[in-house]
């Protein structure tokens, strides 16, 4: 018994590395989401492979206050290649409207969304 899961392990292990990375369609693409005071509009660019820069370029949110999430959420969306990150307290509405509107981007890239918010997820699960 204690082989067949050994062996069970190791084939769901062998998967995990296995998967194909996101494939984009490389470029600079527009996304929108809501934030706490209106849209919130980034520039998204992709490689074939890898979400390469994140930039917030229109808002309504309030200065200060949306600052962390402006520097928090698209760094964590660089460095994970995900949009399963945190959220930044205080400034909630602002890092989902920053998340949606990375998501609308990379869509329009040809990604597979809902790959893009379980990836880091299925990943610590498999290094636990």
């Amino acid at each position: 018994m204690k082989k067949l899961v050994s062996v069970l392990l190791a084939l769901a292990m062998a998967f995990v590395f296995v998967m194909p990375a996101m494939a984009y369609t490389a470029g600079t693409y527009t996304g929108e989401g809501q934030g706490n005071n209106g849209p919130v509009k980034v520039e998204v660019t992709f490689s074939e492979d890898t979400i390469t820069e994140v930039k917030v370029v229109e808002h309504a949110e309030t200065p200060g206050i949306c600052d962390p999430a402006f520097e928090k959420i698209p760094a964590a969306v660089l460095e994970q290649q995900s949009l399963a990150v945190d959220t930044v307290s205080g400034a909630t509405n602002s890092s989902r409207g920053i998340l949606a509107a990375i998501e609308d981007a990379a869509v329009q890239a040809g990604a597979d969304a809902e790959a893009l918010k379980s990836a880091p997820a299925e990943e610590a699960a498999a290094e636990k």
